[in-house]
């Protein structure tokens, strides 16, 4: 079974789609997926469809959608399969558990991100770069896009998400080290107002601001940073971000990228550029 989660849901055998277009037996299957070859119990599957409220057929209606989906197996697997519905969406003690390969896109994704970081790491730039954008391009929209989404997926949700903001922030590092700083510009400047609170964001809009000859612009990126950190969280910025902050205002030299070197072929490398190294 193709499974995919890194934008709308998709699930399909030989190419036909098993997706109920119904919003809970899709919820059902999705969180399935997520934990493909893992027992997932009717309890997680009850709280996923009906949190603290479910009705009192809760637990005949969820029988009534593993029926269903089983049913969308059984006609896309077609009377020759080797295996059958049971036997992929299996019922297991206390609980179903879909047997079938994990998710591709989110097992590719996970792959080449710890590649890109570790490149990173290394020193690797460019082949950091590659593979974080590699890893990005993966995604074709916020994970399960079309699924309606409960406790137990929503923690899923977020573990993914955050693991892309990870990556992102990943390979902005790695293509500042590789002087991109003022290609990047639009895309920090659009993520720092989608992500007010979020330190690594402003900092390397920052850094980019600075390197293209806007000091004035980058100041006052980082007093944006800090009216909502005040008026959200009560907080100043990190101890990180005020030595970025007053690096800006003495002109550290350290700031400027370098000239190329022979490191990482013909890119330009750049010592990292997250407050860490101010």
């Amino acid at each position: 079974m193709e499974i995919r989660v890194l934008g709308q849901f998709v699930a399909q055998l030989d190419r036909t789609s098993v997706v109920p277009s119904a919003a809970k037996p899709r919820q059902v299957l999705a969180l399935l997926a997520l934990h493909a070859g893992q027992v997932v119990t009717v309890s997680t599957l009850l709280d996923e469809l009906w949190g603290d409220a479910p009705p009192r057929t809760a637990p005949a209606t969820l029988q009534t959608y593993i029926r269903q989906l089983r049913r969308m197996l059984a006609s896309a697997l077609g009377p020759t399969a080797v295996r059958g519905p049971k036997d992929v969406l299996c019922t297991r003690y206390g609980g179903y558990a879909l047997d079938v390969a994990r998710p591709a896109d989110a097992t590719e994704f996970q792959k080449l991100c710890v590649a890109g970081q570790t490149a990173l790491r290394e020193g690797a730039a460019r082949e950091a770069s590659q593979l974080l954008h590699q890893a990005l391009a993966l995604w074709r929209g916020p994970a399960l896009a079309d699924v309606q989404i409960g406790r137990a997926l929503e923690i899923e949700a977020v573990r993914l998400e955050e693991t892309r903001l990870g990556a992102l922030d990943a390979r902005i590092e790695a293509d500042m080290r590789l002087g991109r700083h003022a290609a990047l510009l639009g895309e920090l400047t659009a993520l720092a107002a989608q992500h007010p609170l979020h330190e690594t964001v402003h900092a390397q809009l920052m850094l980019a601001l600075y390197r293209c000859g806007r000091p004035s612009h980058a100041l006052g990126a980082f007093q944006r940073l800090r009216r909502s950190l005040i008026r959200e969280l009560a907080l100043e910025p990190s101890t990180r971000l005020q030595r970025l902050h007053q690096a800006i205002l003495q002109a550290d030299p350290t700031l400027e990228s370098p000239a190329p070197t022979a490191a990482d072929g013909d890119d330009w490398f750049v010592p990292p550029m997250t407050p860490a190294s101010v």
